[in-house]
């Protein structure tokens, strides 16, 4: 049997075995044991804990659970409150105004999480209930949080693009630079589709009120909206420190996390004097559960990766299609919409851990930047979070906002899933809108 044929039954395997509700990363770890002890000699079974024991013996993982802390303290604060007040008093008298704070809201919450369903559940529990107030349709305030949300593994310090840099052994530091642009674009794209979705549903007179939802904002002076910027620029100026001490070589990727989650918990605990040792306890708890997640997934992705390398699976199926003589392009259009239907199914984590390694070798061979792949393949993910049936960002809209109807929630969100699809076509088209900042700050 061919190492292909013989991969592509490994993955059939692993997909069935994930549907009988094993946690993703025992899944991995029953299959790639199961395949080295059967297909493998009795030494590279032996191996086992030495291979996993590698696969986190990486210094730069520490830096997933401090990103994961910080992001844990500022989403038991009050920081949401604060952005969205603040991007309400400067947009409230733009037309859709709350609706486009609450995207810039997100992306910037993202900036201080890195956790997309931990962005969508903080901005949505104080952004739903007040457009819906100001006569916001259901589908329009839920898909702006839903769409918002996805930024939060993509505008960096993102866990995801942390994955798949130490997945290819590529600069972390990069990959967060390649996210920044590319991170303010998709904001820019997100607001710019508020009022025209505002307009279509007035035609279609979804929400049956004669409300104009332009007209329903409050008077801030200039006084207001300065005086709102005071809680939030001391978070902001930690964003860009953390993202200056990386591009700047004075810090790596886990140092400036360890820094970050320190003055993180220092900042929530200064300005809002709210925090207890329940509430840290509870934090480290949060954090120690999503951390273990993430990295158990990333030992037994090893494991799987280490199984393949063995049976020469990545290295055929990279010759095999650099010799199909297609269009590089047509190609990338195939690893998209393979990426995409794994979205669906499955969290960012696992998937950046179980196709990178594979995918790596293919892009390499068809000229690709590893760089500007990682972020494409980033936006991607996004997609899958906003796609049923297992889009995590439904399902916690839904949860803060349950009596709002799930088909509502998919209505609001399906617009966002062609805006991040044109995205990608559009830094396809412009691969230096990713690469430029990275290498201009990061030379090689």
């Amino acid at each position: 049997m061919s190492s292909l044929a013989l991969g592509g039954i490994l993955g059939i395997v692993t997909l069935l075995v994930m549907v009988t509700g094993i946690p993703i990363a025992f899944s991995l770890g029953l299959v790639s044991v199961a395949a080295i002890y059967i297909l493998l000699d009795p030494f590279q079974f032996n191996m086992l804990g030495k291979f996993v024991f590698s696969s986190l013996n990486d210094f730069a993982l520490l830096s997933i659970p401090l990103f994961i802390f910080m992001g844990a303290v500022f989403a038991g604060s009050k920081a949401s409150n604060d952005l969205f007040d603040t991007g309400e008093k400067w947009l409230n008298r733009v037309p859709g105004g709350l609706g486009i704070s609450s995207v810039v809201s997100s992306s910037i919450f993202a900036a201080l999480t890195g956790s997309s369903s931990a962005t969508a559940a903080a901005i949505g529990k104080v952004a739903i209930p007040e457009m819906r107030k100001r006569g916001y349709s259901n589908a329009v305030a839920t898909g702006a949080i839903v769409a918002g949300g996805t930024l939060g593994i993509l505008i960096p310090p993102s866990v995801t693009l942390i994955l798949y840099g130490v997945a290819v052994e590529q600069s972390i530091g990069k990959l967060f630079m390649g996210g920044i642009i590319p991170g303010i674009i998709m904001t820019i794209l997100f607001a710019l589709w508020i009022p025209i979705a505002i307009r279509l549903e007035k035609r279609r007179n979804v929400t049956g009120r004669a409300q104009d939802i332009t007209a329903t904002f409050q008077r801030f002076t200039w006084r207001d909206r300065f005086l709102s910027l005071i809680q939030v620029i001391p978070f902001m100026l930690l964003i860009l420190a953390i993202l200056g001490v990386l591009y700047l070589g004075i810090a790596t990727p886990s140092e400036a996390a360890a820094v970050g989650a320190i003055l993180a918990l220092l900042l929530v605990a200064v300005i809002y004097r709210s925090m207890t040792w329940k509430k840290l306890m509870n934090i480290l708890l949060e954090t120690t559960k999503e951390s273990t997640m993430i990295l158990m997934i990333t030992a037994f992705s090893a494991l799987v990766g280490v199984m393949m390398s063995y049976l020469s699976i990545p290295q055929n199926l990279a010759e095999m299609i650099a010799g199909l003589h297609m269009n590089k392009w047509i190609i990338m259009l195939f690893i998209n919409l393979f990426l995409l239907v794994l979205g669906c199914f499955l969290p960012p984590a696992a998937i950046i851990l179980m196709t990178a390694p594979i995918l790596y070798p293919i892009i390499v061979s068809l000229q690709f930047d590893p760089i500007w792949f990682g972020v494409i393949m980033t936006i991607n993910m996004e997609m899958g979070l906003i796609t049923p049936p297992v889009g995590l960002n439904l399902y916690v809209v839904k949860g803060i906002a349950p009596d709002i109807p799930l088909t509502d929630i998919l209505r609001g969100a399906t617009p966002y899933v062609f805006i991040i699809a044109l995205a990608i076509v559009l830094f396809c088209f412009f691969p230096q809108l990713i690469t430029w900042l990275p290498d201009v700050l990061i030379p090689s």
